[in-house]
């Protein structure tokens, strides 16, 4: 199976504008002549993804200083994103991609498998995009601890 979308380093990322936690809309374009790190994942307030988002609040300083800004995006409703924050005293945006546009555009909405039953959903992937907005690094099928972590290193090397 592939996703609709396979991007790969070097490529402009994909542009979008789409609602954030709070109501606001937020689009690539907001981001232009940034670094930008945007971490897809699966579901709010689930383990993996609360501790990934909260991975990537704690470091928001540390990419600030590097340049760099974050963005979390899902497909849960923007109700949920705002409950999600607040329970967990996030500080990165949440993006809500209730059509499924962003997440196909980046190729991160795939067949998954649990418990031997297939279904669609969100692979959990990270995207940097450089200051030029294109696709610098792509991480794919993340395991949640110590991403984070890398990925600061990345953006600033970067």
């Amino acid at each position: 199976f592939r996703s609709a979308s396979v991007l790969s380093e070097g490529q402009v990322a994909p542009a979008f504008s789409l609602p954030r936690d709070g109501g606001q809309i937020v689009s690539l374009a907001n981001y232009a002549g940034r670094k930008l790190v945007i971490f897809f994942y699966p579901r709010a307030d689930t383990p993996g993804c609360t501790l990934e988002a909260i991975a990537f609040s704690r470091l928001a300083d540390a990419f600030a200083d590097a340049g760099t800004a974050i963005l979390g995006v899902s497909a849960d409703p923007v109700k949920k994103q705002d409950a999600f924050r607040d329970k967990h005293a996030l500080t990165v945006p949440l993006v809500s991609d209730a059509t499924l546009g962003m997440l196909k555009a980046y190729g991160v909405w795939g067949e998954k498998s649990l418990y031997g039953k297939a279904f669609m959903g969100i692979i959990r992937t990270t995207v940097l995009v450089d200051a030029d907005g294109r696709i610098a690094k792509i991480w794919r099928n993340v395991r949640v601890e110590g991403h984070a972590d890398a990925v600061l290193a990345a953006a600033r090397d970067l």
